[in-house]
């Protein structure tokens, strides 16, 4: 039996209709109208009900951003959309008549990671996702981690500078701040404001108006110096942010997502480099692989499917045992 994975995103709602081997058997996309939250339900239940003709489907994983709550129904808080404690489980499931689970969309991808990508080899692993913030998904023996009230591996959000940069999250110093896709940028600019290394980048910022994701990646790919040192200070900052996590969560394996996963060892070897510099008790600790993901954009919707199909199944077994 298949389930179905969707991936609320800030611009766009992808679906997927996915096997128990983790494969895609058919998919969906469509614009988010973020200002709408009802609109966003209503496309949900339209993109479910389209992949579902033609496959058997038991269950359905829904990955938004934002907190949501451990009995994976409810979405407390999330940015882009105004959903506040929404029941989005009840509200989903009495429209489609399938099993419906919600989980963070952090959460979703680390578990595809784990399951079908890059963390398959390995029972301890972490996965952080760098995009225009930075998520975060641990999954510790086997099981994914979501804490006492669902709202747990908020990664991007543990402070590394006391006060630091302030965050959207209302706190400063947050990793968020110094490892994410926007810092990224704000390190580029600063690079390029110095001149010397920086020229290209002044350059390119000068033809374009701005620098934008697009434009450093593609002078990272060239291995343009001054690209390539704002990489590396990023993945300084992820390397102290990993040190800290393995002092704590001591993982067999940190996957890293999101745009910058194309950037492969250019990006790994810094991290792997200010890893070993803080971490506690260096040369007596294991070291943990630093790999990038393998998923990619289809984490999201195989995750939430997955998640999805293994709470109907035990939901399954439960109700066969009190029969």
């Amino acid at each position: 039996m298949h389930a179905i994975g969707i991936d609320i995103g800030g611009t766009k709602i992808a679906g997927a209709v996915v096997t128990q081997a983790g494969e895609i058997l058919a998919e969906d996309r469509v614009a988010t109208n973020a200002g709408n939250s009802e609109a966003i339900i209503d496309a949900v239940v339209a993109m479910v009900q389209k992949l579902a003709a033609g496959h058997e489907v038991s269950a359905v994983g829904v990955a938004a951003p934002g907190f949501i709550d451990v009995e994976q129904s409810t979405v407390y808080y999330t940015p882009n959309v105004n959903w506040r404690n929404e029941p989005l489980r009840d509200r989903l499931s009495e429209r489609l008549h399938l099993t419906v689970t919600i989980d963070n969309d952090a959460n979703a991808a680390g578990w595809a990671e784990f399951r079908f990508g890059a963390g398959r080899t390995v029972s301890d692993m972490t996965m952080l996702t760098i995009g225009t913030g930075v998520g975060g998904a641990i999954v510790s023996r086997g099981q994914l981690f979501r804490g006492g009230f669902g709202t747990g591996a908020e990664l991007g959000h543990m402070r590394v500078v006391p006060d630091g940069l302030p965050c959207g999250c209302g706190a400063r110093g947050c990793i968020e701040q110094y490892g994410s896709g926007r810092a990224l940028l704000r390190m580029a600019n600063e690079i390029a404001d110095v001149g010397g290394i920086g020229l290209a980048l002044a350059e390119a910022r000068r033809q374009h108006g701005t620098l934008d994701g697009a434009t450093v990646g593609t002078l990272i790919a060239a291995e343009d110096p001054g690209a390539i040192r704002a990489l590396e200070q990023l993945g300084h900052w992820l390397g102290q942010a990993c040190a800290s996590l393995s002092a704590v969560l001591d993982p067999e394996m940190f996957v890293f997502g999101g745009g910058v996963a194309v950037a492969g060892d250019l990006l790994l070897n810094p991290i792997r480099d200010a890893y070993r510099e803080n971490l506690p008790a260096r040369g007596y600790h294991p070291e943990p692989a630093f790999v990038m993901a393998e998923l990619v954009n289809d984490a999201g919707v195989v995750g939430a499917a997955d998640l999805a199909r293994l709470r109907s199944d035990a939901w399954g077994r439960r109700d066969r045992a009190l029969e």
